[in-house]
């Protein structure tokens, strides 16, 4: 395991964040349960499912494209013609889902443009090999979208090969990793994007494995914490990445879906899942941000925007397709700073490598290099 979480003996409590308080919580979750009851009206004025512009000249990338979300994206992106490559870590599956949904659009158009390629989140080392075999091609990356995710609710805390906690890998550390290595892909393929998903949390750059003491881990910290992290990070590369690369960073929220998360839920939240399926969404409607994200013509345009009024977070969408502001936390720019430089520390990247490889420079990478 990392030695990540030591506490510095010069940093008192009184002058260090160490979790966020009551109101803040309070005013977080209230907004996430303000959308359960009310995204239905805030969305209502949304198709479903969603039309799509033009995407046939579009290369995206999906991971955790299976099931759920992005299940959803990876399919309405290939029927409107885009070439989806499902990054995913059953490949077998993946190859079973392209069967069938190649069989349901016979007939409608020409075959669709998918493919599945291995990547195993919890594996640096496999996150690394993506990124070279698909670096390798010198094609265009128009599109990544940064879908997979886990939420682990009631288990106890777990660790990915790489020593880190699970959900921070999963959902933060591996699609940080990803997005840095795929940027000369990204930059071939410009204007493109980086699609990334955020939820109300609190996370600490000393303590990212929650192994500290100074918090009680709870899978709900373990993934709050790394949906923060997610969007605090994402922040910095919007801040990093000039206007003339032109690699759109975007963060999302779905809302509330139904998807696999809720087999892991405790038997009373099930049964609030069963009872109050109105309020949440299929994943059909959850994806719905996503496709807008990737593909609406004015996000390049929002994206320069802020970034020319120098905006301290990265352009959000809520569930309704609309510009929305994050959470009050990911607004902390020094704690999205370190959190940064944390991040690149664990992922065995320098601190210099976004301004290297926009440069076509090669980077020194701690993971992958024993396979090369």
């Amino acid at each position: 395991m990392s030695d990540e979480t030591a506490s510095s003996p010069s940093l008192s409590p009184a002058k260090k964040k160490q979790s966020l308080g009551w109101m803040e919580w309070m005013r977080g979750w209230s907004s996430v349960f303000g959308e359960i009851l009310f995204q239905r009206i805030t969305a209502s004025h949304l198709e479903n499912p969603l039309p799509l512009p033009s995407v046939n000249d579009l290369t995206c990338v999906v991971t955790g494209s299976t099931s759920g979300i992005g299940r959803e994206t990876a399919r309405q992106l290939a029927e409107a013609g885009a070439h989806v490559v499902m990054a995913v870590r059953n490949t077998k599956a993946a190859q079973e889902l392209i069967q069938q949904w190649q069989n349901e659009w016979s007939g409608k158009g020409l075959p669709l443009n998918i493919e599945a390629m291995e990547v195993d989140l919890l594996s640096l080392d496999s996150v690394v090999r993506f990124a070279d075999a698909w670096n390798a091609r010198l094609g265009p990356l128009h599109v990544l979208i940064n879908n997979a995710g886990v939420f682990a609710m009631g288990e106890a805390q777990k660790f990915s090969e790489d020593g880190y906690e699970q959900h921070m890998q999963v959902n933060h550390l591996a699609p940080a990793l990803l997005s840095v290595l795929l940027l000369p892909s990204l930059i071939r393929g410009s204007p493109s994007r980086i699609i990334n998903m955020h939820c109300v949390g609190f996370v600490d750059p000393d303590d990212m494995n929650v192994v500290s003491g100074r918090r009680k881990y709870s899978s709900l910290i373990g993934y709050s914490s790394s949906k923060l992290a997610q969007i605090m990070f994402s922040s910095i590369l919007f801040k990093k990445l000039p206007l003339e690369t032109g690699v759109s960073v975007v963060c999302l929220s779905p809302g509330v879906v139904l998807t696999n998360v809720a087999r892991d839920l405790p038997r009373f939240l099930q049964a609030l899942y069963a009872i109050i399926p109105y309020f949440i969404f299929s994943p059909q409607e959850g994806c719905r941000s996503s496709l807008f994200s990737a593909t609406d013509p004015q996000i390049p345009e929002y994206w320069e925007t802020l970034k020319t009024d120098d905006w301290p977070v990265c352009p959000f969408i809520s569930q309704d397709c609309r510009p929305a502001n994050p959470s009050e936390e990911a607004h902390n720019t020094e704690t999205a700073h370190r959190v940064w430089e944390k991040t690149l520390e664990l992922v065995g990247l320098p601190l210099d490598a976004v301004e290297k490889l926009i440069e076509g420079e090669n980077i020194h990478r701690r993971y992958g290099e024993q396979h090369e």
